[in-house]
């Protein structure tokens, strides 16, 4: 009896561990499901998106306030059309802000930084960022360098 019971807990800490383990892995992955919440929509057109991926996140000041929910081309200009889903409770922010792809770390992943501007009126649901500025290309910097151009 005592064997069976000690079989029984070790069974059970191994199917605790693995889930914790499971979960674990998908809060790092970002693929757990999230209460989708109250967002609203808006639109960016980039000459390079560079690895910019679907679910990576828009920051302003350093803070998340939505992520990505696709990245399309722009058949007609032939630019990067990104569909960033915003929180509702930021609903501020000036029209003449400018979006900016930017890398976190060396080698990290690429998001959307929001570089706030001075207009009185915002962004509403549905609009379009006038003003973006696409991903560095470091295989092209690293060539012109080299190059001398």
């Amino acid at each position: 009896m005592a064997q069976r019971t000690a079989d029984l807990m070790v069974g059970l800490f191994m199917v605790v561990g693995i889930a914790a383990l499971l979960f674990l892995a998908l809060q790092v992955s970002g693929l757990s499901p999230k209460s989708s919440g109250d967002s609203y929509t808006l639109y960016a057109n980039f000459n390079d998106a560079g690895s910019l991926s679907s679910r990576a996140k828009v920051s302003m000041a350093g803070v998340t306030i939505g992520s990505i929910r696709e990245v399309t081309l722009n058949r007609e200009t032939f630019q990067a059309r990104v569909v960033i889903d915003v929180s509702a409770s930021v609903d501020n922010i000036p029209a003449d802000s400018a979006a900016i792809i930017r890398t976190s770390g060396l080698l990290g992943e690429q998001y959307i930084d929001i570089s706030v501007g001075g207009d009185m009126t915002s962004l509403a649901d549905g609009d379009t960022f006038y003003t973006t500025q696409s991903a560095m290309n470091l295989e092209r910097l690293i060539s012109n360098f080299a190059s001398g151009q």
